[in-house]
């Protein structure tokens, strides 16, 4: 009872002196006796349990969660509580699990798919602006202006070429077996075939190979990489040719063999012919190469004629100098109000095919390629091809794409965020990024620069003179390009928009039968500077035009908003839990800010009371005392005291009972502080 009485005390503080004697007069606050304190924690229990919980201010988590789904308003959890049966409690705890798992799996796919996009496709009728038209002759420059600087190569390859297949007016098998193989260098030295020995395997032979330098066999050493051949053929060949190359300190070696002997020739003939030209100067190799004048002979556009004054001059490394239409110079680009071949471009080319270099280029004709004008025309990736003696027809169809860049895909808007130098004097793209990334390794490995590409700031192209093996280094280098392994595939990205122009070739025999004659004479007289007459197999004709001016758009746009994402997340949730968005803010106030300030008191007061044991001075153990659990007469059963069975009491044989008498019942007036009498606390009426 006195335990009742601190819990009282403890509850209402401003009536802890309220108590009164029969006098008037304030009682002083009882002592707690030790023998009451297994009974007063009962009564205190059982206080505490029929007590409202206390909500966010409950003292534990487990309190703090029965109050939370007695109140919310998600009805899943309310009915986890309220239930009755351990069979029913079971399926809706059930239930509202498999309904959170549904939330969180529903809400996962919408923000995993929030960042995809919407494709618009639209199709406009205007006028358009005619593109840039790059058009380069095969040949890269005239064989007589180049013919002295290849002269020792060409020995060496018509050498090369009579010891491994005969070309001469000997055609039985027997007699080119018997011819000696010193012919091949008979008269020229043998210089390249030193720098780049030429090899022949018998077939199923890897580690013995012929050379042509000395005609003898000898062991090859290194890795031997085949090559794939763009020659089919039906019988398989017996030899198979190949050239070795070697690095710096010649400690690593590699063979490349092709399945064709023409590959082979052409490969080792290309790599010696880089090698010289990059010796020559800018200023030479132009002079060497067509002028405009040479490759256009007519020119119209829009209906309209045209000369070499409409294009300019851009020079290739291994196309020579190339001439582009409607570059943009000063800032003016044609277009034109009509589709057809009619108002298009139309060019007749003169080929000259008797100025072709016979090693270098085995078909005639030109390459031509549609681009913007602020972008660098790739003629050797994705030029066309026009045939002599042909008209060759390109309709075309202008494609426009918008694409969004970071988060939505992988594109740039411009070179800021790739890690790339650009070498190129034009707009950013993908294969600008990719070749430029390419010749900045050359640099790096190789210490010199490629010559097909264009020349970095500070860099020189590879030669024999300055690098002699630089060509180990470059196959090398551009397997490891191919393979992926130089990384840049993964540092260069697409363009997030660009033109594209959808060609569509028609070929036609041109000139016919019946006008070449007087159509050739014409031509001729009309070109004063051309000394020879004309043939159908020099000219090419050229017509590039819009097919229709439909001109189509696709436009990328983000397929959600944060708008629409927490729509749907409020659906999902409206659905499966009937909650809203108050309701998930009092799960981050219970479960965040409620649990963790809970823990957060619990270990604070963990923490004060070892620090307090840790301050306290040490004392010295008191003698053992009477404790009411010593007292025998105090051993009373778990029921809780009344006043009649306190008043019973047996004193303790042989104990000395503790100095603090009892207290006096009467006094308490404990119907002030509860309204009505605990059941087993009445005094029975005396009879």
């Amino acid at each position: 009872m006195l335990s009742l009485y601190e819990e009282q005390n403890r509850a209402y503080p401003d009536r802890a002196h309220a108590s009164r004697g029969p006098f008037g007069t304030d009682l002083p606050a009882p002592p707690s006796p030790i023998f009451t304190m297994a009974a007063g924690e009962k009564i205190k229990a059982k206080i505490k349990k029929n007590l409202p919980v206390r909500g966010p201010q409950a003292p534990t988590i487990k309190e703090l969660m029965q109050w939370y789904c007695l109140n919310t308003n998600t009805h899943g959890c309310r009915r986890i509580v309220v239930s009755r049966g351990r069979l029913r409690r079971l399926l809706w705890i059930l239930f509202t699990l498999t309904a959170v798992a549904l939330i969180f799996w529903q809400c996962a796919l919408l923000i995993s798919s929030f960042y995809t996009v919407s494709v618009s496709i639209k199709v406009h009728f205007q006028k358009l602006d005619f593109p840039a038209v790059t058009i380069c002759n095969i040949n890269p420059y005239r064989y007589s202006a180049v013919r002295d600087l290849l002269a020792d190569l060409e020995k060496e390859t018509r050498g090369t070429l009579k010891t491994l297949y005969g070309f001469s007016e000997i055609t039985s098998r027997k007699r080119r077996e018997a011819e000696s193989w010193s012919s091949a260098r008979e008269g020229t030295g043998s210089k390249f075939l030193n720098l780049i020995p030429l090899l022949a395997f018998d077939k199923g032979e890897t580690s013995k190979a012929r050379d042509f330098r000395t005609g003898r066999k000898r062991k090859v050493s290194g890795r031997i990489i085949h090559k794939a051949s763009d020659v089919m053929h039906v019988h398989e060949s017996k030899e198979v040719v190949g050239f070795q190359l070697c690095s710096n300190d010649t400690s690593s070696c590699a063979v490349y063999t092709f399945s064709s002997g023409v590959n082979a020739i052409r490969e080792w003939y290309k790599l010696h012919y880089m090698n010289i030209m990059a010796q020559v100067s800018p200023e030479k190799k132009i002079n060497m190469s067509y002028s405009a004048e040479e490759l256009l002979v007519t020119c119209f556009f829009d209906g309209e004629s045209c000369d070499a004054r409409n294009f300019t001059r851009f020079h290739h490394p291994m196309y020579g100098n190339c001439y582009t239409f409607n570059n943009g110079q000063n800032e003016t680009i044609l277009s034109t109000s009509m589709g057809g071949s009619e108002y298009g471009l139309q060019v007749i080319l003169y080929i000259n095919e008797e100025e072709y270099n016979p090693f270098l280029v085995s078909s005639t004709g030109a390459k031509v390629i549609v681009h913007r004008q602020d972008e660098y025309p790739f003629i050797e990736d994705v030029g066309t091809e026009i045939e002599t003696a042909m008209a060759t027809s390109i309709g075309m169809h202008l494609t426009e794409s918008f694409k969004l860049s970071e988060p939505y895909s992988k594109c740039t808007e411009d070179w800021s965020d790739v890690l790339i130098t650009n070498i190129y004097n034009a707009t950013y793209s993908l294969q600008i990024c990719l070749h430029s990334c390419f010749q900045a390794k050359m640099v790096e490995k190789c210490g010199c620069a490629q010559f097909s590409q264009p020349l970095p700031r500070g860099a020189n192209y590879c030669n024999y003179q300055q690098h002699p093996n630089w060509m180990y280094c470059y196959y090398e280098l551009h397997q490891d390009f191919v393979r992926e392994e130089l990384g840049c595939q993964a540092l260069c990205k697409e363009a997030c928009s660009f033109k594209e122009w959808t060609l569509t070739t028609s070929l036609a025999q041109w000139p016919s039968e019946v006008s070449e004659k007087w159509l050739l004479s014409v031509l001729t007289w009309d070109q004063g500077q051309i000394k020879k007459k004309l043939n159908k197999t020099d000219l090419a004709k050229l017509l590039i035009f819009y097919k229709d001016l439909n001109q189509r758009s696709i436009v990328e746009s983000p397929a959600n908003s944060i708008e629409m994402l927490l729509s749907n997340i409020g659906g999902q949730l409206g659905l499966w839990m009937s909650c809203s968005v108050v309701c998930v803010i009092e799960i981050v106030e219970v479960f965040l800010v409620d649990s963790l300030s809970i823990v957060a008191r619990h270990q604070w007061r963990k923490a004060k009371e070892w620090w307090a044991r840790r301050q306290a001075p040490p004392w010295p153990e008191a003698p053992p005392s009477p404790q009411g659990r010593d007292n025998l007469g105090l051993d009373i059963d778990d029921d809780l005291p009344t006043f009649t069975s306190a008043l019973c009491l047996p004193p303790a044989p042989a104990a000395q009972v503790p100095g603090t008498p009892p207290p006096r019942y009467n006094t308490l007036r404990l119907e002030r502080d509860f309204p009505s009498q605990l059941a087993d606390t009445e005094v029975p009426a005396e009879s």
